[in-house]
Parts: C-alpha cells; sequence; structure tokens
C-alpha cells in the first residue's frame, strides 16, 4: 500500500516544524554517519529515493554530482524542494519509490534517507536498484531500526511517574505493517528484520561494505537533554553496498 501521508496539511505542517526540516542534515541525527558512508560524488550521477526536501539532492550537488534525480510521492514535500533548488542539474519526479523504472546503468550511486520503512517489499526495491545502477556503483540508504519498528507503539515504557523504563521490542520476527503514531497521526511502516535487509541486498547482486547502527552526534547529545536516551536502543540502522 502507498500510502501519502506527507501530502496531508496537517501532517505536513507538523513535519515541516521538526529540527531536521527546517535545519536541513546538520539537525538530522544520523547525518554525521551517513555522510561518511557515501562514496565520492564528483561527476556522478545521483538517484534520491525519498527526496523528501531535497537536502541530500542539494548537498549531492555541492560535493559535484553532474545529474541528480530525486524521488517522493508527496507534491507538497517537492514544492518545497523546487522552491530551495538553484542547481539545474537536479530534477525532482513525483512518484512511489516502489514504482521506479530507471533503464539499466542510469545512475553511479543511489541512496535514500529514511523512507524504507514506508515501503512493503524492500526485495523489490533492491532489484530496481540493482538494474539502475552501473556496476561498482554505490548504494546507500537508512532506515528505523527493526529494534524500533516492531512495536507498532514505537515509544517508551514508562513508570507511574512518567519516567522512561525501557524500550519494547514486540512481534520482532512478524515482518510487515505497523500502525503507528508519528506526529499526532497514524502512519503506516512496514516492519522487517535485519535479516531481510542484509539478505535481500545480497540476493539482488550487492556486496554489503558497512553496516552501522549510529549513535546520536556529540552536539545533539549536548544540545537535547532527551537526545540521551537515544543511547539506549538503536534507533537507525544504516547500510552501504556496492553492485557486483
Amino acid at each position: 500500500m502507498k500510502e501519502n501521508k506527507y501530502d496531508d496539511l496537517t501532517f505536513f505542517n507538523q513535519y515541516s516544524k521538526m529540527p531536521r526540516s527546517v535545519e536541513g542534515l546538520k539537525a538530522a541525527g544520523e547525518w554525521h554517519i551517513f555522510q561518511q558512508m557515501l562514496p565520492d560524488l564528483k561527476d556522478k550521477r545521483v538517484l534520491d529515493l525519498g527526496c523528501g526536501f531535497g537536502w541530500h539532492c542539494r548537498y549531492a550537488i555541492e560535493q559535484g554530482a553532474k545529474q541528480v534525480i530525486g524521488v517522493d510521492i508527496s507534491e507538497r514535500m517537492l514544492q518545497e524542494a523546487k522552491k530551495n533548488t538553484e542547481s539545474a542539474s537536479i530534477e525532482y519526479m513525483r512518484m512511489p519509490i516502489e514504482d521506479i523504472d530507471f533503464p539499466a546503468n542510469s545512475f553511479d550511486v543511489v541512496f535514500s534517507s529514511l523512507a524504507f520503512h514506508y515501503i512493503e517489499s524492500f526485495e523489490g526495491i533492491c532489484d530496481k536498484v540493482n538494474r539502475c545502477l552501473t556496476k561498482g556503483g554505490a548504494f546507500v540508504f537508512s532506515a528505523e531500526h527493526p529494534a524500533f519498528t516492531s512495536n507498532e507503539h514505537q515509544d517508551w515504557y514508562y513508570d507511574d511517574q512518567g519516567h522512561r523504563l525501557f524500550w519494547p521490542v514486540d512481534r520482532y520476527f512478524d515482518e510487515g505493517l505497523r500502525k503507528t503514531n508519528f506526529l499526532g497521526e497514524e502512519v503506516m511502516k512496514y516492519h522487517k528484520t535485519l535479516t531481510t535487509y542484509v539478505n535481500s541486498l545480497i540476493k539482488s547482486g550487492f556486496q554489503i561494505t558497512e553496516l552501522i547502527e549510529p549513535e546520536p552526534d556529540a552536539h545533539l547529545l549536548n544540545s537535547i537533554p532527551e537526545m540521551k536516551d537515544e543511547l539506549r536502543r538503536p534507533m537507525f540502522l544504516l547500510v552501504s553496498a556496492i553492485k557486483k
């Protein structure tokens, strides 16, 4: 199911107020690691799946990328991306990630930030990405960690005084739809195990080069008190791979 929650005006307005929406990549808790996992982008043809406001697309151009295509299902997100993009080398396309069908060898690098937990079939995405990448091309992505997505409540377990006791992991091996609450709205996500992420890449013809469960950047830990709780369980999964 292809949900387009980000075109709901109430939800979009709430998302637009988040630090990563206002301040961009520097406010994203996983960016300091994701950035290090990206290959040299100079003169590369780049595809960004789930490009949102276009922060990663613009970063790729700043690093010397030759051409960037950003794909997103949300018209509101793409309108914001276009408004903040000056480079003619960036093209934004509105479509669900699941519907991409680019010709073989179209890109040197494909990346995606926090989008694949909205996609039902990760294996299907891997096959499509592998097809459109050149041999030796890089695939780098982040997603919500399986320990985070397993329990559809996606919240801490609290004591009677409201203190955070632990993060519950439940139905871990029961992959599939989770109806969660995000920014006060019901949002559909798809839980996948770590096994599924890793084996889908291998079966599609990728060689995994790095897998990281990142801790928040030090400056966020120091500036946002509740961020220290992010050290108690992994929130993100970051993977880099190359097409064999």
